[in-house]
């Protein structure tokens, strides 16, 4: 899943996106407000971490910009400041949930994944298809009883294409998930990770799963193949 950071104090963000990467996110950072606004009209996120106190538009403005633009993507906004009114106006403007700065990077993670759990159709805890099955929270996928090891990558694609089982995915809409605002590669790496991917869910177990759709992309079948 691909999620924004605004947040202005560069160790902050630069700690937020390598814990996010590591829990298996694709990350952007932006370091104002304005920029912020920027990243969230240029790209569809899952999730937006969103500070309250940013150089030249604070969070809650860009909170009650987004909202008013129609972009509902699930705001988890961040603070080092105290009380209730803050909390209320930050929720009063349209974010999701609220952390106050220090907070524990596990919990922001397990917010993080409540959020996008809940953004548009209810997601399961566990992601299923047939006896495919995988665990967000702790990164365990397996097949009936046999765990699967998946690197961070491989990891994220199946993650996504279980988020839209049944549905053709493109390969630009799994890079816009997968990959950070930066990547300027070449797309048929997309191609590589989805064979990587085939031998490890599907060819052990004499499986199909994932099929491609000539000339559209790739559709990961609802019942596990």
């Amino acid at each position: 899943m691909r999620i924004l950071v605004v947040e202005d104090e560069a160790s902050m963000a630069a700690s937020l996106a390598a814990g996010l990467r590591t829990e298996g996110f694709a990350v952007d950072i932006a370091a104002d407000g304005e920029e912020g606004l920027w990243y969230a009209a240029e790209v569809d996120y899952d999730a937006i971490v969103l500070d309250l106190m940013l150089p030249k538009v604070n969070g809650f403005v860009v909170c009650r910009t987004l909202r008013d633009r129609g972009d509902w993507t699930p705001v988890l906004m961040l603070t080092a400041k105290t009380g209730e009114l803050d909390e209320a106006e930050g929720l009063d403007t349209g974010a999701d949930d609220y952390l106050t700065k220090p907070f524990s990077f596990v919990v922001l993670v397990a917010r993080l994944r409540a959020l996008i759990r809940r953004r548009g159709d209810e997601r399961p805890t566990v992601m299923q298809a047939g006896d495919l099955t995988l665990d967000p929270a702790s990164h365990h996928v397996s097949r009936g009883d046999t765990a699967i090891e998946l690197t961070a990558r491989e990891f994220s694609i199946l993650e996504f294409l279980l988020s839209r089982a049944g549905q053709v995915c493109s390969k630009s809409e799994i890079m816009a998930h997968v990959w950070d605002f930066e990547f300027d590669g070449d797309p048929n790496i997309v191609e590589v990770y989805v064979r990587s991917l085939r031998k490890k869910i599907d060819l052990p177990f004499d499986r199909a799963s994932i099929s491609t759709v000539r000339g559209a992309g790739y559709r990961l079948e609802e019942d596990g193949g």
